[in-house]
Parts: structure tokens; sequence; C-alpha cells
């Protein structure tokens, strides 16, 4: 229906509908997001069953089960150990359809119901009944060649599609993609948190496997820079625009070379502190903004997850398994020794993602509206909804303006509903707008200019992709 989740005042729907028409069919940045590129390598590759494609990626799926007692070794979610539990997808399936009460009203409900409609073509509801007619429509179109990653890339209209890799990555798939000759473009995005983070248990061997990548011996705090600096070089010859980095706050701290020698000497020995790590994460936060303010690349910060909360889920499942909860967060004070250095640089971007939408108003508008190099990302995670994104520009437009924000994201591992996520946020800017229109604050030049910058201009602009 061309006009749902709009508001019912009627002349605010015609207008909110008009505004998004305009925009309805321009192509897709996707500028942030954690789609693998091996879906684009292999241009034959396929995405297995529905479960493997819908269910076992998607963490806002298997935490709204779990938190009703379905475990996560039902759903098909594999173990460290190795253990076997991917079980048969269809019982999995029906499983996840017994329950689909649960998403009512969640935007997970709203993503999966448009995604089987828009691009499944499947317009039958989620339940018990229906579950073996869907599983079974699903699997049949993802074995056709339409449903290949790289058809769909152009069926979405994908103007372009950034993955999240980590500093030790060889892109070894972006080499291929770039091989193959196929016109799409897929591109990393330098994220070296699991080098930053050194009460990371795995921290050690992460620094071994960035001394062999970067081939540059890594023993001092200097070695260390230098391997960082040759990745970063090595991610923008591969495409490369943006960074990102992730920490449990924004705190950041000028550490001389000396004081970051010693942290990290103490990292090597296993010795370092949890205020060691506080403090080397602030430091190396600076860092990588410097290292920005050199090479170009546009830096992306996400802040206020307390990650792995639950440990006996941690411990059997590992790293992302939908127990990251969000925490209380500042921005004022902590960002204040990264934007005495660099925030009156124009030329320079650091997007700011958080998960306290206290913070939107209080601090990260005016953060914004006033430093050069600000900009706000998109609502993330929990509140990549539509009352979420309503909120955030409730909240920041008033004080920092819609040019003071990177436009949208989809930030997402679930490559199919790309197009869902990328027609909420749009629809919520449509509707928002509609209301700013028919108010008189806007005329409709300037909410048709506006709609236009939400939904593909500020991304664009903001993660360089114009070139």
């Amino acid at each position: 229906m061309r006009s749902r989740y709009f508001a019912s005042d009627p002349a605010r729907k015609r207008v909110a509908v008009e505004l998004y028409e305009s925009v309805e069919d321009l192509p897709l940045i996707c500028p942030h997001g954690h789609v693998d590129p091996r879906l684009f390598a292999d241009p034959d590759y396929q995405f297995g069953s529905p479960v493997d494609l819908l269910i076992i990626p998607d963490h806002y799926i298997f935490r709204m089960l779990y938190s009703q007692g379905i475990s996560l070794e039902a759903l098909g979610i594999p173990a460290l150990d190795g253990e076997s539990t991917q079980g048969d997808h269809r019982k999995i399936w029906q499983l996840v359809c017994d329950h689909w009460h649960l998403f009512r009203a969640t935007p997970t409900g709203i993503w999966i119901r448009d995604e089987l409609a828009d691009v499944f073509g499947i317009n039958l509801k989620i339940t018990s009944a229906n579950a073996g007619a869907i599983y079974d429509e699903i699997a049949a179109k993802l074995k056709s060649e339409a449903f290949r990653p790289r058809a769909l890339y152009e069926r979405f209209n994908i103007e372009a599609l950034a993955t999240t890799d980590a500093a030790t990555d060889r892109l070894r798939h972006h080499q291929a993609i770039l091989d193959s000759g196929w016109p799409g473009r897929i591109i990393p995005t330098f994220r070296p948190d699991a080098v930053i983070a050194i009460d990371q248990e795995d921290w050690a061997q992460n620094i071994e496997l960035l001394s062999a990548v970067s081939g540059i011996a890594i023993g001092d705090y200097g070695g260390y820079i230098q391997a960082l600096e040759e990745r970063r070089e090595h991610f923008k010859t591969m495409g490369a625009t943006t960074t990102d980095h992730a920490a449990l706050t924004a705190y950041t701290e000028a550490l001389n070379p000396a004081e970051a020698d010693a942290i990290f000497q103490r990292a090597l020995k296993g010795e370092a502190s949890a205020k060691d790590a506080a403090r080397f994460t602030g430091h190396m936060l600076i860092e990588m903004a410097r290292m920005s303010s050199e090479d170009g690349l546009v830096m992306q910060l996400h802040v206020g997850s307390y990650r792995n909360h639950n440990p006996a889920v941690h411990a059997r499942f590992g790293r992302d398994m939908g127990a990251d909860i969000p925490i209380r967060s500042e921005f004022t004070k902590n960002l204040k020794a990264l934007l005495d250095r660099f925030g009156n640089q124009p030329e320079m971007t650091l997007i700011l993602f958080n998960l306290d939408e206290t913070t939107y108003s209080r601090e990260l508008a005016p953060l914004a509206g006033h430093y050069p190099i600000l900009r706000l990302g998109p609502p993330w995670w929990f509140f990549d909804s539509w009352l979420g994104m309503t909120r955030f520009l409730d909240d920041v437009v008033e004080t920092a303006g819609i040019y003071n924000t990177a436009g949208f994201n989809d930030d997402t591992r679930a490559y199919p509903s790309i197009p869902a996520r990328h027609d909420v946020w749009r629809r919520v800017c449509a509707n928002w707008l509609a209301g700013q229109q028919v108010r008189g604050f806007i005329d409709e030049e300037d909410a048709r200019e506006m709609i236009r910058a939400l939904a593909y201009d500020l991304a664009k602009q903001t993660y360089r992709l114009d070139g």
C-alpha cells in the first residue's frame, strides 16, 4: 500500500505520499553495513536455506526468541566448540513462525513482512499454518539465478555498498570482485577494533596477524602505528572511503608516545589493566582521527553498547549473539580531547552513532551544530525503527539541521532486508517532512530538496562516494 505507515491526517498523508514518491526510485547508498563480501566474489553464490538466509545471521530475530526461552541451539545457531546445532531447517522455520507473534509492532516484523512481499513476492501472513508454504516458496526462489547476490544488487538498485572488514583482513574477496570485472561497487571499510581493544582475549594473536599482513615487525608502539597506517593505505587502494570504530564510551585522551608504548608493552605481556585499556582506546581514537586528517578516510564512531552482556551465551556462542545492551553515554566532555585537536577541520569528517537517545538533543545536536568535523549518523541498532527515526528527527533537526546528519545507512548483515530498511527510512522522512510542510515550517520546495538529501545525497556526500 502506497501510503502505509503514514499519519492518518488526510492533508499530511497526501503530502507524505508525494514526497515519498519523489525519492522512491532513487538508488540505494549503503555506506555502512556488515554484508559478507563473499556474496559478491562468487558470481554463482547461493544463500542456502531460508533459515541460513533469514534466521541464523539475524540477531534481531534470535535475541527476541531467546528472551522467550527458546534456545539458540534450537534455532540452528552454531556453537564455538563446533558442536552441530544446525538441525532440520524446516523445523527451525516452523518454530520461528509458531512464535512470530512476538514480533508484532517491532521493526523486525515490519522488515520481514516487507521483505517477503517486495523481494520474494510472498504476501502470506507469517503464521504457524503458513510456515511450510512460505518456506517452500523462499527455498525455490533462492535456487534461481534471479536470487544470486549480484542479481539482487542490480534489482535493489544499489549504487554502492560498503562492507566492514577487520584491519587484518587481506581483502581477497574484494580483490576477487575487482578482478571479475563485475561493475557493482562493493568497497571495504577499515575496522581496527580487534587490534585496539587490548583487553580483548585474542588481542595478542590479532597483533601477530597485523604484523604478518602488514609486513611490519610489531615490537613496540611505533611499529604498531606504522602497521596500522600501512593497512589503511591498502584499504584505500581497494576503494575504502571510511573507517569504523566501536567503543563502550566516547572517552578520548591524548597520551604521549612514551605513555602509549608503556601501555602497549604491558598489553603484550598480558599485564594491562582495565584502566590501561580505557586510556589506550581513548588515545587510539585520537590517533585514528589524526590518520583520517592525513589520508582522508571518513571516521565513524559507534558508542554505547555493553557488548556480550550475557557471559553464558558469550562463552558458548561467541561475540555479538544478541546480548548487547545500551548504556548511558556522555559526549561533551569525553570527546573534547579529540575535538580540541581536530574539531575545527572542515575537510575531515567524524560520524557519531550512539545508543543513548537522551544525548541527541542535549549533546550531539549542539556539538554537530557547531564543530565542522562532526556529522550525526542515523538512529542505530535498537532505534533503527519508525519511532526511533522520528524521535531522532524531532531531537536533532531544530539544533543541527539535516545537513549536519549523514543521511541513512542500513547497518545490516541481512542482505535481502536492505531495500525494506531504506524504504522505512524514506517513509519516515516523508511523513516527518509532511508534518513540517503542513504546519508551515517549510514550503513544498524545501521539503522536496530535504527528502532527496535525507534519502540519497547526504549519505553519498558524507561518505565521499561521489567519485
